[in-house]
């Protein structure tokens, strides 16, 4: 049995952030969770699925975050303890029900996990998340290590329960997929079920009740500014008359700075745990008596206005800076230890004896390795025969969000544009009228489990209002991107009793989709005169470009294509086709010789017949 689940109170364990917050999750008796995935939130929600057969919780994908956040109100409102998890992108999603549920409040306890991404190391945007709970009025706490991270969510728990509301637990990338020790604590028994009390004139938004609802919502946050005031989670460390406001994964590097920098003693450091509603007393009292402060934090000024606007508030007047502090505390990308050094260096006017960078301009330059889809990939033989099927054509290519974003890159280059999740079965409509006049066609791509997500009510807009485009959807049968959670789309074989698959081919034919395929990738000649097919259909076609994601395969099935393959130097011409148009990476050039990597090949036998000297065949065996 997992550590998260046997951990004893007291014991001790090396965890990563997200684990660290299940395990909080766990120990609050987490009754229902609906989730779905999202790096950097991912784990969790995997974690969860994984371990509900061995705990007293219950755990379900849910289709978007939407979803998972109303199915999570649900079980909250009827007293259970519920939790979604998401990252930030995703609760612009959820962000719908959010707005109203704070009004509504819950019976039991209702936590979202949000997991922001500075830096955008697997997310289209950095938005800063904290001004969600500033804007729906939602208690937030954020952690700055792995024991925070159980410890908070243990807190947020309660707070949500004491206060009848949901409350929200911000991490960023950092702290997520830290690792740290954590102290277990005592387990809470879950409830399990519940009875579900009628209370209309609380539980329904309408004008006349909601009104009523937003009276009760002040209420409870003016009840968590009080419960903000006096958490732990908000401390202060060290003394001086300068001082230091910060929060999140910023915390342990000013820690380490102020140290580092020999400035202990002189500066004083407010370490804010639970951040919405904002302690302001204790901000104010932190204030007085400093000559000068400093903000640290990632992403928007959002602190640093807060505090600013406490200063003058209780009539302190000292110089209080944050964002372009020696034009290094920028609203760009994670901070890192050094950063918060410099800054804190410049703005105390104190030096910083730290050595510069190591000086490795002797050193031959690291190879350039841009992200690419996996060798056996399916959607790089569905874009190389949709490429195929273009030729002659003017296409514009809409792309979604999925591993398969990677078709972007060269020599595929099949996304012209990539807005969110679900976009690219909706920019077609407003795309395609643009250019009616222009001989224009439209191939968008999707995958399934973002087909699911968000992209089914684009189709539906497609079909009510007449579009004309070609939609392949990608479906490899598996949530790929954020580590091979379950889709709706996923191989019978793989789904244990508590999943039913949903056929795609049915759903796009059930939503008035006349011109449907289902094709094979493995097969680029057919799939090839399928895409062409539907590019000159008089009307909106769907392509569905089906075979397992090989890699999940192997996870799950514990199934692996046992032929390799390897080229015929007699035969092989060099023209490097199977790199300069197909860029499968288990292709390397050595010594102008051009080679298969046996330990890379996944045996899809696609460059087969992409080769045009027939120089491909199956390896002999060792």
């Amino acid at each position: 049995m997992s550590i998260l689940l046997n951990g004893k109170p007291g014991e001790k364990a090396l965890l990563m952030g997200n684990e660290a917050l299940v395990r909080g999750a766990y120990e609050a008796g987490l009754d229902f969770a609906s989730c779905y995935p999202g790096t950097p939130s991912s784990e969790v929600s995997t974690l969860l699925f994984g371990l509900q057969k061995k705990a007293d919780f219950y755990m379900e994908f849910a289709t978007n975050e939407k979803v998972a956040t109303e199915a999570a109100a649900g079980a909250a409102l009827a007293g259970l303890k519920s939790m979604t998890a998401l990252k930030h992108v995703g609760l612009n999603v959820a962000a719908d029900p959010l707005g109203t549920l704070s009004y509504m409040g819950v019976r039991g306890a209702m936590v979202i996990y949000n997991a922001d991404d500075p830096g955008m190391f697997s997310s289209q945007n950095e938005q800063d998340n904290r001004y969600f709970a500033q804007l729906f009025n939602v208690p937030m706490f954020e952690p700055s290590n792995a024991q925070e991270m159980k410890d908070m969510t243990v807190a947020a728990f309660a707070l949500s329960q004491e206060l009848g509301m949901p409350v929200i637990v911000r991490s960023t990338t950092r702290v997520a997929h830290m690792r740290g020790p954590v102290v277990f604590g005592p387990v809470s028994p879950a409830k399990k079920q519940t009875y579900f009390e009628r209370a209309p004139k609380d539980l329904v938004s309408l004008p006349a009740n909601a009104r009523v609802m937003h009276v009760r919502l002040l209420e409870r946050m003016k009840n968590a500014a009080e419960t903000s005031e006096k958490s732990p989670f908000n401390r202060v460390e060290g003394e001086g008359t300068l001082g230091v406001i910060t929060s999140s994964a910023s915390v342990p590097y000013v820690l380490d700075a102020i140290r580092d920098l020999g400035l202990s003693g002189k500066v004083a450091t407010y370490c804010l745990g639970m951040t919405w509603p904002l302690p302001e007393k204790g901000l104010a009292r932190f204030l007085s008596g400093k000559s000068k402060v400093l903000v640290v934090e990632e992403l928007e000024p959002w602190l640093e206005n807060a505090v600013k606007a406490v200063a003058q508030a209780h009539g302190l007047n000292m110089p209080i800076r944050g964002k372009g502090t020696a034009g290094l505390l920028t609203r760009l990308s994670e901070y890192d230890p050094a950063l918060v050094r410099a800054a804190i260096a410049e703005y105390f006017e104190v030096e910083d004896i730290f050595p510069d960078k190591v000086d490795a301009s002797d050193c031959p330059p690291l190879p350039v390795r841009p992200p690419s889809l996996c060798a056996g990939c399916p959607h790089r033989m569905t874009y190389y025969a949709a490429k195929k099927a273009a030729e002659g054509l003017d296409v514009i290519f809409p792309n979604d969000i999925g591993c398969y974003t990677l078709g972007f890159m060269p020599p595929l280059q099949m996304a012209d544009t990539v807005l969110c999740m679900g976009a690219s079965v909706s920019v077609p409509a407003g795309l395609g009228y643009a250019v009616r006049e222009s001989g224009q066609k439209i191939l968008a791509f999707i995958g399934d489990s973002t087909f699911f997500h968000s992209g089914m009510t684009g189709l539906v807009h497609a079909v009510f209002n007449n579009h004309k485009f070609t939609l392949v959807i990608l479906d490899n049968q598996i949530t790929a991107m954020t580590g091979h959670q379950p889709s709706p789309a996923m191989d019978p074989q793989a789904a244990d009793g508590n999943l039913t698959p949903v056929d795609i081919e049915a759903v796009a034919r059930g939503l008035g989709v006349k011109h449907v395929q289902v094709v094979r990738p493995t097969n680029l000649k057919k799939t090839t005169a399928a895409i062409r097919e539907a590019l000159e259909y008089d009307g909106l076609s769907v392509i569905i470009a089906r075979e397992p994601c090989p890699l999940s395969v192997k996870r799950h099935l514990g199934k692996q294509k046992a032929v390799k393959f390897a080229v015929d130097q007699e035969k092989c011409t060099k023209c490097r086709a199977c790199i300069s148009t197909f860029a499968c990476p288990a292709f390397f050039v050595d010594n102008e010789t051009i080679r298969i990597d046996p330990t890379l090949c996944a045996g899809c036998a696609v460059c087969v017949q992409v080769c045009p000297a027939h120089a491909i065949k199956p390896a002999k065996a060792d």
